[in-house]
């Protein structure tokens, strides 16, 4: 694969590597894919370092992260407590406008709970479906997350297929 020469490209692949750290549980990756106060010209000295530059991430069911340390807790609950993950993106939009960019995806995700006691395979493997908006700011270091919102698409209703039309 060749490098990616636009913007666009350049945000596809920060978003790509977002959610391939993801998969992998490597907390390190993704914390190096968030905004930082330095990446934002900030002091850290005359500031708390997890509150500035108010990063914010929307979790499906949760409430709204704000701060860093907040946000980065929150990835670290997720890993330490999904045994599996893969996401598949599908309807993967960019718009760049600027040192900012929008990436709206949705999120096929299929994940495993945790091994039955009895065994070491995993547990039942359960999908969801996601649509998720990820904010990006243009650093020094490239492309960095400043906003993740993700929101839970809801199933058809299956008691409507059961109900007779009427004639």
């Amino acid at each position: 694969m060749t490098a990616p020469h636009t913007d666009v490209e350049r945000v596809e692949a920060a978003n790509a590597a977002f959610y391939e750290a993801l998969e992998r549980g490597d907390f390190e990756q993704v914390s190096s894919l968030w905004l930082t106060p330095a990446d934002l010209g900030v002091d850290e000295t005359y500031h708390d370092p997890a509150d500035t530059g108010v990063v914010s991430c929307v979790h499906p069911g949760w409430p709204v992260l704000t701060g860093r340390g907040e946000v980065l807790r929150s990835y670290a609950l997720i890993m330490a407590n999904t045994d599996y993950i893969q996401f598949f993106l599908t309807d993967v939009h960019v718009s760049v406008t600027g040192d900012t960019a929008v990436v709206t995806c949705t999120e096929n995700i299929l994940s495993g709970g945790p091994a039955p006691d009895d065994g070491e395979e995993l547990g039942p493997l359960v999908g969801q479906l996601v649509v998720a908006t990820n904010v990006f700011r243009r650093t020094p270091d490239g492309w960095k997350l400043w906003s993740h919102h993700a929101s839970p698409v809801l199933a058809e209703n299956d008691e409507d297929d059961d109900e007779e039309t009427p004639s």
